[in-house]
């Protein structure tokens, strides 16, 4: 007779396998399937949605926990449980109707805003984005209730286990208060630079070769995972099928380059998460802010060092033909250019937090019912022109229906890019400690000991600690923000 433990496992196994059919036909919905294909296949996801919701807030489930919690189970096996049961409390809060009706409407709101950004039809997508925050606030509603926090807190917490805005509040606002000044700084010291622009065009086929070539210099296992294209960059699939996606513009190659090394960093997360427990939520990666730091990791604090740049210039060139833009020094100047603009995810690494600072406020009114839909565009002109100085009246497009995120609801995903941020500058001091020589083994393209590094620390141990723990156990202190100033500052003002 099987044990109860076993038996959750077995549950957890199946949703496992029916998400990885979601993931990839998510997947697919943005980088290969027909216009036409839209309805069924986002009708076919909702049935597959409340399919799995079904399965996992069965009510004998109830019961098994129960029992489980009676077993001798070692520690990976009750870090297992306590994910298991995370989930199915998360779970058990939300009727099938809600989760029917939420991935439908996010699926018509993402679909219909491939067509709408570009139009910069702001009436039309707003029209969808009101019904996707309607049920958006139920869940937050229920969500909270059960918690006893905040409708916005009781968001975050799917996102990122035991965050709070409190917390957030206080983070952000420290960031807040030294990072405008930053900012200015290195555009001053930066006027006095002459950075010639690259001149184009890139041919798209070039830049794949580019794309491919810089996954392999970073580890990316081409057996497991592939480069697509799609409107949106992002990373998705399963650990065993990673999928990647990029987009291109034929006059600047650096936005698809480095867009690649950052979805390269979630990739590699993905492809090194714990094999031994792959299909129990234990073998997840810890969080979104931890998953995000993996990315940032990859593209702010190795992807744009002046090491790395220098390491990979000659590939560069060699695809991108030689011209005096890619000199090494203008190269590396072009890369760690600072320029506030209206797009986040091209925006440079200093004006980045002001994006995401933006859109978690908004979000956060927006859940807790302080501000409707209508009062986005008004409200994201405001704080683009105190933070950033740029005017986005009129201009939706580029200002608040560039992002994807909040189309399928994702309200409390936007603050984990900042703290992934901050993350990544922690986790690369801890790695600059332990590995001295690191300046030489970057510039020569010896990365193996740095992914090692990582593999040790963060990536093998998947779920299997809080994410606090976790920052402990690999660097010895919980989140420390000061390394992330430490880290602009020295780049940008020093270097």
């Amino acid at each position: 007779m099987s044990s109860a433990y076993q038996e959750l496992s077995r549950t957890f196994l199946r949703l496992s396998r029916f998400g990885h059919l979601g993931a990839i036909a998510g997947v697919d919905m943005q980088t290969a399937m027909p216009a036409g294909g839209s309805r069924a296949r986002g009708e076919a996801m909702a049935e597959l949605s409340v399919f799995m919701h079904e399965l996992l807030t069965d009510k004998r489930l109830g019961g098994l926990f129960a029992a489980a919690q009676q077993e001798s189970l070692n520690d990976v096996e009750q870090a297992n449980l306590t994910e298991m049961q995370r989930a199915w409390q998360q779970a058990t809060l939300l009727p099938a109707s809600l989760v029917e009706a939420k991935s439908l409407a996010g699926s018509r709101c993402e679909h219909a805003w491939r067509t709408q950004r570009p139009a910069n039809d702001w009436q039309g997508f707003s029209a969808n984005l009101k019904e996707v925050v309607k049920l958006s606030r139920e869940e937050a509603q229920l969500r909270a209730e059960a918690s006893g926090n905040s409708r916005y807190d009781a968001l975050l917490d799917v996102f990122e286990p035991g965050m709070t805005s409190a917390q957030l509040d206080q983070t952000f606002g420290d960031l807040k208060s030294w990072l405008p000044d930053l900012l200015q700084k290195v555009v001053a010291k930066q006027q006095h630079q002459t950075t010639l622009a690259p001149v184009g065009p890139f041919a798209i086929e070039a830049q794949k070769q580019l794309g491919l070539s810089l996954m392999a210099t970073l580890g990316f296992d081409f057996n497991h995972g592939r480069l697509d294209v799609s409107a949106h960059p992002f990373c998705g699939g399963v650990p065993e099928d990673v999928r990647i996606t990029t987009r291109y513009n034929e006059n600047d190659f650096l936005s698809a380059m480095m867009g690649v090394i950052h979805e390269t960093g979630h990739a590699r997360y993905e492809q090194n998460l714990p094999q031994q427990w792959r299909g129990q939520p234990v073998a997840l990666a810890r969080s979104t802010a931890m998953h995000e730091s993996q990315s940032l990791f990859m593209e702010m604090q190795l992807g744009r060092s002046r090491e790395f740049l220098q390491h990979i210039q000659p590939q560069v060139i060699a695809l991108m033909g030689d011209q005096p833009a890619l000199s090494s020094e203008n190269f590396i100047r072009l890369t760690q250019r600072v320029k506030p603009g209206f797009i986040r995810v091209d925006a440079d690494e200093l004006s980045y937090p002001a994006h995401v600072i933006l859109r978690y406020e908004i979000e956060r009114a927006l859940i807790e019912g302080e501000i409707e839909v209508d009062d986005i565009p008004a409200l994201w002109d405001e704080k683009m022109q105190q933070s950033l100085g740029i005017d986005t009246r009129g201009n939706y497009r580029d200002g608040c229906m560039q992002d994807i995120h909040w189309t399928d609801g994702a309200f409390g995903y936007f603050p984990t890019y900042t703290l992934g941020a901050m993350y990544a500058a922690q986790l690369f001091q801890a790695v600059k400690r332990a590995l001295p020589q690191i300046s030489e083994l970057i510039q020569h393209g010896e990365l193996q000991p740095v992914f090692d590094w990582l593999q040790q620390n963060i990536w093998q141990h998947g779920s299997r600690f809080p994410t606090q723990q976790l920052l402990v156990n690999a660097t010895g202190e919980t989140l420390n923000p000061a390394y992330f100033r430490q880290h602009l500052e020295q780049r940008y003002l020093t270097d």
